[in-house]
Order: C-alpha cells, then sequence, then structure tokens
C-alpha cells in the first residue's frame, strides 16, 4: 500500500467536530474533574450532557441512530474529554466497548434491540470478559452457561468491570463447552441488568479513574434468550479478540489525552512560576522536559490517528497498530504525567493541581484492554 493510502487527514466536518467537543471538555468536565476524582462520583449530569450533544451517537453508523463519523473522530472525542477527566472519557469508550461485540458480530435483532438506545444515551452498556482468576488469561475463566430448552443459564462471577451497577446489560463471556480446552469453548452473550439472579457485587477502592465504578458483577442462574447469544456457539474468543482490536483505541486516546493535558499544564505553570527571579520555563533543565514531554505526545498522536485509520479502513494490520497504539501511548502518558509532576515540584504532589490526578489516572492505561506486556506479544507475532 502507498505513502498516500496509508494517509489520513481531518476534514472541516471533523475539525469542527473537534472544536465543540474541545469546548465542552474546557467549560463543562474540567471544572467537574477534581470533584469527581475526590468524591469517587460517577458523573451522571455529564452523562446527560453527552447525551444531549449526541456524543454517544459517535460509536455507531446512522441505521442505528449514529453520527456515522468513524473510528477516528470517535477517538478525537475521547482525547479531548481525557485532556480534562480521564473519568469522564471512560464513560464514551465503555459506550463503544460494550456495544462492539453486538455492533461486529450480533444478529439484527440484537443491533435493533441494543444498538440505538445506546446511540441515544439511553442505555449504557459494561463488557465483562475478565474473572477474579482471569484477567490477561481470559480463556482461564470459570464462569459458565449451560443451554436448557430455548435458555442460557449463566453462573458465575466476573471482576474489573467499568460501569458496574451503572450499565444497563452486559457483555458476558462464559465457557460453552468445558471439554474444549484452554481458550476454547467460550461464547458471548447479552446479559440485561433486570434478569433474575444478577446482581452487583463489590466495588473497587482504585488508585486512579475513581468516578466511574468498577467491580464484580454476580450470575447467579440467571436465565437469558437463546437469541441474546452473540455470533456463534463457543466462538466468544474471536468475538472479544475483534473487539479489543477496535477498543484499544479508545485506552490509547484516553493515554494521550491524559499525556496532553499534563503537558499543557505543566506548560503554562512554567511560564508563571518564578524561581530565582525568572520564570522556571527560562531554565533549560525544565525547557528540556517540557519540549521531550510535547514531543513524545505528539508523536503518539501520529500513531494512534494512524491506527484509527485503518480501522476505519478495515486494514488486515489494524490490530498490530491498535496494539502499537495503546502501547506506546499509555507508556507516554506515564512518563510524561511523572515529568509533570516534576515540573510543578511539591505543588504537583498535592490534589490542590490536577497533575498528580492525572499520574494516578494514567497507570490504568497501561494495565486495561490487555495489559502492556500482552501488547508487545500481540505486535511481535504479528512479525512472524
Amino acid at each position: 500500500m502507498s505513502a498516500l493510502a496509508d494517509a489520513y487527514a481531518l476534514t472541516d466536518d471533523q475539525l469542527d467536530l473537534r472544536e465543540t467537543i474541545r469546548k465542552v471538555a474546557q467549560e463543562r468536565v474540567a471544572p467537574r474533574a477534581a470533584e469527581i476524582d475526590e468524591k469517587a462520583a460517577y458523573p451522571h449530569d455529564l452523562r446527560e450532557l453527552f447525551a444531549e450533544l449526541n456524543l454517544f451517537g459517535l460509536p455507531f453508523e446512522p441505521e442505528h441512530g449514529g453520527t456515522g463519523t468513524g473510528v477516528l473522530m470517535l477517538n478525537i472525542a475521547v482525547e479531548e474529554i481525557a485532556k480534562a477527566c480521564a473519568s469522564t472519557a471512560l464513560m464514551l469508550m465503555v459506550q463503544e466497548l460494550g456495544t462492539l461485540p453486538i455492533k461486529l458480530f450480533g444478529s439484527e435483532e440484537l443491533q435493533q434491540r441494543f444498538l440505538p438506545k445506546c446511540a441515544t444515551g439511553e442505555w449504557t452498556p459494561a463488557f465483562a470478559l475478565s474473572e477474579p482468576e482471569a484477567g490477561s488469561d481470559p480463556g482461564g475463566m470459570i464462569t459458565k452457561a449451560v443451554r436448557d430448552g430455548d435458555e442460557w443459564v449463566i453462573n458465575g462471577t466476573k471482576n474489573w468491570i467499568s460501569n458496574l451497577g451503572i450499565a444497563d446489560f452486559y457483555i458476558v463471556f462464559a465457557v460453552t463447552d468445558p471439554t474444549a480446552g484452554h481458550s476454547r469453548g467460550i461464547s458471548a452473550f447479552v446479559v440485561e441488568r433486570t434478569r433474575d439472579g444478577f446482581s452487583v457485587g463489590n466495588h473497587e477502592k482504585k488508585l486512579g479513574i475513581r468516578g466511574s465504578p468498577t467491580g464484580q458483577p454476580i450470575f447467579d442462574d440467571v436465565r437469558i434468550p437463546a437469541e441474546n447469544l452473540i455470533g456463534e456457539v463457543n466462538k466468544g474468543m474471536h468475538v472479544a479478540l475483534g473487539t479489543l482490536d477496535y477498543s484499544r483505541l479508545g485506552v490509547a486516546a484516553q493515554a494521550l489525552g491524559i499525556a496532553q493535558g499534563a503537558t499543557d499544564y505543566a506548560a503554562a505553570y512554567a511560564r508563571e512560576r518564578r524561581q530565582f527571579g525568572k520564570p522556571i520555563n527560562a531554565f533549560q533543565g525544565i525547557q528540556f522536559k517540557l519540549a521531550d514531554m510535547e514531543t513524545q505526545t505528539a508523536a503518539g498522536r501520529e500513531l494512534l490517528y494512524q491506527a484509527c485509520a485503518k480501522a476505519d479502513r478495515g486494514d488486515v494490520d489494524r490490530g498490530k497498530y491498535s496494539a502499537m497504539a495503546k502501547l506506546y501511548n499509555s507508556d507516554n502518558a506515564m512518563r510524561v504525567t511523572v515529568e509533570a509532576v516534576q515540573v510543578l515540584g511539591g505543588y504537583g504532589y498535592v490534589n490542590e493541581y490536577p497533575v498528580e490526578r492525572m499520574l494516578r489516572d494514567a497507570k490504568i492505561t497501561q494495565i486495561y484492554e490487555g495489559t502492556n506486556e500482552i501488547q508487545r506479544i500481540v505486535i511481535a507475532r504479528s512479525l512472524r
């Protein structure tokens, strides 16, 4: 493929939409960020705002009530919101993550039943893959689903699930053929929160992303109709991996937004903070830190946008690029936020200033939707 064919470009409409989202993030989201973190409170008011602005339509095609603007535009929105508040950006990320299995692999009936209400923001999903003993190795899950006539009966407990207690439905992966061997015999299902036997377990007390509830959904003889199966029986790992090829881009965009937000704040602080009779950005030690932060973050943006363009086109190497974008941007978010704290010195270490929150929020981007060690395996396998 030629370099020209590989290129991406933002249209005037995309640039206008980015500017609108940026303004909303700065004026409505940023003033709420510290309180959301301090109180570990899900921002219902911002969810309503995003629904009014049709931001929850970004992951969807017009036939399902969405904007049809593609993967790149969605992740530009995540980036802009994450600059202000990474917890709030996760609302949009999970709206995609929890609906991608239905969008990519679900029946027409499932798509029509669930996607339009998610596009309006009326419903929000959750993606329930990990378990207490099955994190990086989801094939080791023990949650089971047994066919009983026209229904499936699900038993098990998931772990580290975002949107716990908020979600209207859960994408649940369960073992349907215990004899099939490791990572095989797993199927994917939609489980509505109103089903008998579903309950909300422990909520985690987290280092960062504290405005998004995370924890254990519990399934105790939960019965669902056969039509709630996503894709084919025993092909659930295919559903999960196909979903993550796209959803990792949201983590990369969140990490990019955190890094840019920290860089912008540190640069503004360095212009105002005076030591030894001059602004600290007059000192080469600070200048070099800021230069590296800006350069590394700009490089991450190019990689992310290229990966998003590949996803929009359906390129065969989109999985590798999504893994690279997630790996680079999350590692960079940690580097940049550590340096931002250093630029602010003692002020960077206290919660009066946002960079310590950005540092705490950045860490999870190296862990969820596949640790960075797993991303390196994905990338290395593509080079064989």
